[in-house]
């Protein structure tokens, strides 16, 4: 048997095909819930990194893309950037979460 004909390599590769990557908005979701359940606080690059499950590069960059929105703000306290959602932030999630809530009862890919 070959490498390529392996069962697992194929089922790897099978796999792999299936996977589903998440869209600009559903990153930009994650990254509001992150700093939403941080609260007036707000949050460190790192938990949003951590629980958006995205490296550093990647959550700053969107985090850069959702300040410019004006979903959320940052603020520097001593050596840290925090990050804080916005109202309009918070409005923007709820109505982002509810349209999820339609498309799953609609049963639509987006």
């Amino acid at each position: 048997m070959t490498l390529i004909n392996s069962p697992t390599i194929l089922a790897m590769a099978k796999s792999r095909t299936r996977q589903q990557y998440r869209t600009q908005l559903g990153i930009a979701s994650d990254v509001l819930q992150v700093c939403m359940g941080a609260g007036i606080e707000g949050t460190l690059i790192t938990k949003i990194s951590r629980y958006a499950n995205l490296s550093h590069y990647a959550s700053m960059e969107s985090c850069q893309k959702l300040i410019d929105a004006g979903l959320i703000e940052s603020t520097k306290i001593q050596k840290n950037i925090v990050y804080k959602i916005t109202s309009k932030g918070i409005n923007f999630l709820s109505e982002f979460q509810r349209f999820q809530d339609l498309i799953k009862e609609v049963n639509i890919r987006y």
